[in-house]
C-alpha cells in the first residue's frame, strides 16, 4: 500500500478532530487503512474496511503488539461505488462514519489522546480526497 495522506500535528489530538476520506474501492482486493499515530511510534487507532470480507476492522498497537480487534457487520460501503469514510474523535472515542451511517465506535486506548501527533492514509488506490479539521483548521489533499 501506498502513503496517500500523513499529516503532523505537534499539539496531538483533541475532541473536535475529523478526517473524511473520499474515493472509490474496484476489486475486493482494495486495501485501504487509516492510522492515528502517537509520538511513541504506537498505532493509537487502526481502521481498515475489508471489502472481501464486508467489514471494518479497528484496533491499536501498542507497546509492540496489537490489541484485541473491533469488527463491524455494518458496511454500507458498495465495490465499484464511491465511498465516504470519516473518522472524528470525541473524549472517550473514536467514532467512524461510512456513508453517513455510524457503524462503529472505539475507545481510546491510548492516553493522553494529545500525545496522538500524526495520521496516515495508506490505499491502493489514489484517493478523491483526504481531509483532516479541526475548529477552522484544515489540511486538505484533492486528489490533483
Amino acid at each position: 500500500m501506498a502513503l496517500q495522506f500523513e499529516a503532523f500535528y505537534s499539539g496531538g489530538l483533541a475532541p473536535g478532530w475529523s478526517l473524511l476520506v473520499q474515493g472509490q474501492s474496484n476489486s475486493r482486493e482494495d486495501r485501504f487503512e487509516i492510522n492515528f499515530l502517537s509520538e511513541s511510534g504506537d498505532i493509537a487507532f487502526h481502521v481498515k474496511p475489508r471489502f472481501s470480507s464486508a467489514t471494518l476492522v479497528a484496533n491499536a498497537f501498542q507497546d509492540g503488539s496489537w490489541g484485541p480487534e473491533e469488527v463491524s457487520s455494518v458496511f454500507p460501503l458498495v465495490l465499484g461505488e464511491p465511498f465516504e469514510l470519516e473518522v472524528h474523535a470525541d473524549a472517550a472515542h473514536f467514532h467512524i462514519h461510512a456513508q453517513g451511517l455510524e457503524v462503529l465506535h472505539f475507545e481510546h486506548r491510548h492516553r493522553p489522546l494529545a500525545a496522538v501527533t500524526r495520521v496516515q492514509v495508506l490505499s491502493d488506490r489514489r484517493l478523491a480526497q483526504v481531509e483532516l479539521t479541526k475548529r477552522g483548521l484544515s489540511w486538505e489533499d484533492s486528489g490533483n
